[in-house]
């Protein structure tokens, strides 16, 4: 079976296991079409985190598609430009597209298709054209004005003949299509084995003429972001060729029999078993699923865990982040003695093996760290 968030993408993979394809496969196809068909959701710049079950290992094993950040991007680099916080639009917040290393990276580890059958579909969506998702017109409507004015590249693509395209009009993305089918024509050129193929399409995008493309307009463009003032970006080619994706273990938690697996603190895949770690002294079954004190509990414990998300989480290379001390019996017990009976509106991060949390400076909001901690906990 194969599910997803768009039809297209969920027939594409169905498509794939019935001509012969293994998960992987379909998994490749259908996320390089999600990234047409929804790309309001995700795209070729984007990440991915991805979980499989290996029958032949008999293990869990998760690829990491989260790319890091410039080089250049320090907080001295940003403090120069008089920002205090990093932009939430544009060229700054900018971070290696992963993505695309890490559908190939299950492509050829676990995959038997080549990439130019996997992309396939993704190119004749770009190409031909699908309907557009309501949705996606209703979020181009949102920033139409932002395109026209200050992102003329963007407003080139996503606002044929200068309007914003209506719900389930033919959309296409000649762009998109003519860089996936360069990708292909050099995959293919490469010639040799299908992973010495795969390994041609990953230079391409990481040492090819995708990082340099990407390099050369962002370190040549100014764009206007939500500081109010248009700036280059950071990212170089450089920035693309030092990243590749990985392979890791995935973090789990047990309860009540299961074990669950996620991603790693890079993602903020731990927050869904630190949510568990906290649950599993309540008995859920007696309250009644979707009753109030259900719902309560369920979403305090979520509070909880995304404030601790908030202080703690970061890439492991770079960062110390206590996952082993977050899962504990013991701190959890602790931190679920703060769910009380009213809903708390305080961001209350906890204070794993003794360390005082540290929250990212939010403009305007009060920087709950700063409180003295109780039970394992900051103090709203």
């Amino acid at each position: 079976m194969v599910a997803s968030t768009h039809w297209l993408a969920s027939a594409t993979g169905m498509s794939v296991l019935e001509r012969g394809g293994n998960a992987a496969d379909a998994a490749v196809a259908a996320g390089f079409v999600l990234q047409v068909v929804e790309p309001h959701l995700n795209g070729p710049g984007g990440d991915v985190p991805i979980l499989l079950w290996d029958p032949r290992e008999e293990k869990v094993s998760v690829v990491c598609g989260q790319g890091v950040a410039p080089a250049a991007a320090t907080g001295d680099a940003l403090s120069a430009l008089g920002l205090d916080v990093v932009p939430g639009t544009g060229f700054l917040p900018n971070v290696v597209p992963g993505s695309f290393g890490a559908w190939l990276l299950l492509l050829e580890r676990w995959g038997t298709w080549s990439v130019a059958d996997v992309l396939a579909p993704a190119i004749r969506y770009a190409d031909k054209g699908h309907p557009l998702l309501g949705r996606v017109s209703s979020a181009l409507e949102t920033v139409a004005d932002m395109f026209r004015t200050h992102w003329p590249t963007s407003a080139a693509t996503w606002l044929p003949g200068g309007a914003v395209p209506r719900a389930g009009s033919r959309f296409t993305n000649p762009a998109l299509a003519a860089t996936y089918r360069r990708v292909v024509d050099e995959s293919e050129a490469a010639g040799g084995s299908r992973e010495h193929r795969i390994t041609a399409a990953r230079d391409a995008w990481y040492r090819g003429f995708v990082a340099e493309a990407i390099g050369a307009y962002c370190q040549g463009t100014e764009v206007m972001d939500t500081s109010g003032t248009p700036h280059r970006g950071l990212m170089t080619a450089d920035d693309l060729a030092a990243w590749n994706p990985t392979v890791e273990d995935p973090v789990t938690f047990d309860y009540h029999g299961h074990t669950v697996c996620k991603s790693g603190p890079w993602g903020q895949g731990p927050v869904f078993l630190q949510q568990l770690a906290l649950l599993e002294g309540y008995d859920l079954t007696a309250m009644g699923p979707g009753s109030a004190d259900w719902v309560h509990t369920v979403v305090e414990a979520g509070k909880l865990a995304f404030a601790d998300r908030e202080a703690w989480y970061g890439d492991p290379r770079f960062t110390d982040v206590p996952v082993a001390a977050l899962l504990s019996p013991a701190y959890n017990q602790e931190r679920a003695k703060l769910i009380g009976d009213t809903a708390s509106l305080d961001l209350r991060p906890g204070a794993p093996d003794g360390r005082a949390p540290r929250l990212p400076h939010y403009p305007g909001a009060q920087d709950g760290a700063a409180a003295g901690t109780v039970g394992g906990a900051a103090a709203g």
